[in-house]
């Protein structure tokens, strides 16, 4: 059987890959949190900075070094949904500890780190399971403007954003006197960005601590608004691909039973009635195309139908 698949046929993942940053105190871990059934890897000691109440629930591996990951993903991970990284670019300094030891990586260390990096990625894919990282906010010169970016090494910074679904800058705003916190998934001349999901360009965050400290609502923003989202468009786009299966199976067995001008012209005034999604219109005048050239049938213009084309007597 063939593994060549057309794009009603693909089979899209269900799970996201998404990369959080902004400055320090913008509640970032706290937000990766709100992810469903979530298993923190902290890697830079930040859990006792996270407030108590949205640490219920959560378990945690905190990192002293990278054989730690590896034995971790090696245990049964089935009770969670979530691995949250915290922060990525500290796992990036242990990965680099791990493959070069206490010296400078060099040029040719990075194939070897990257890979490094790209082998937990499928490692995680293989348990079927979202994935946030969360990282500190950086700078990049273009030109005399100035870009917010992640925290990570430049050699490290496109291997890894490629493996992204999502890559949300996360800020405070203040507007009408009201200050929020927003995430902006769309990359902008300020910022870098990466929407996959079709998310709205700019959400706000829901507050979900008041001034006591005291949690006012469940951390769940990143499974509402994000996640359950994306996983409505993908349930929209299956039922949505079932039906032009449906359709298009119809379709073909109809033009099957095409043999002549009478029978294309009885499809023909029935090519619209179908029900219709996506390209299956375009798909079924190309089939019907092919089928009345394969029957050497023309349309006769003065009555807008099909007949058949007379042969040409061989020349003598």
């Amino acid at each position: 059987m063939s593994l060549i698949r057309n794009s009603n046929e693909l089979v899209l993942p269900s799970n996201i890959k998404m990369m959080v940053y902004g400055q320090a105190g913008m509640g970032k871990s706290t937000y990766a949190l709100s992810t469903p059934k979530p298993l923190l890897f902290d890697f830079d000691n930040g859990v006792k900075r996270i407030n108590g109440a949205n640490l219920v629930g959560v378990d945690t591996v905190q990192i002293s070094k990278w054989q730690d990951v590896l034995d971790v993903l090696k245990e049964n991970l089935s009770g969670y949904q979530t691995i949250v990284v915290d922060t990525i670019g500290k796992m990036m300094d242990y990965i680099i500890t791990h493959r070069c030891g206490n010296r400078v990586p060099v040029i040719k260390d990075w194939n070897g780190i990257n890979q490094e990096f790209s082998n937990f990625m499928r490692n995680l894919s293989d348990l079927n399971k979202h994935v946030v990282f969360v990282a500190h906010r950086d700078t990049r010169k273009e030109g005399d403007d100035t870009v917010f970016i992640p925290s990570l090494r430049e050699k490290s910074y496109n291997s890894i954003v490629t493996e992204l679904d999502l890559l949300g800058y996360i800020e405070a705003k203040t507007e009408n006197g009201r200050t929020k916190r927003t995430i902006t998934f769309d990359p902008t001349t300020r910022n870098d960005g990466k929407n996959t999901c079709n998310l709205p360009s700019v959400m706000e965050i829901p507050t979900i601590i008041d001034v006591n400290g005291n949690l006012t609502h469940k951390n769940t923003a990143i499974q509402d608004y994000v996640i359950n989202p994306y996983l409505g468009m993908l349930a929209a786009k299956k039922a949505e691909t079932e039906q032009y299966v449906k359709v298009m199976a119809e379709i073909k067995e109809q033009i099957e039973l095409i043999t002549d001008a009478k029978s294309a012209n009885d499809f023909a005034s029935r090519v619209k009635a179908f029900d219709h999604v996506g390209s299956s219109l375009d798909m079924t005048r190309a089939l019907f195309s092919a089928k009345v050239n394969s029957l050497n049938l023309i349309m006769d213009k003065e009555t807008n139908k099909y007949i058949q084309k007379e042969l040409q007597p061989s020349l003598l």
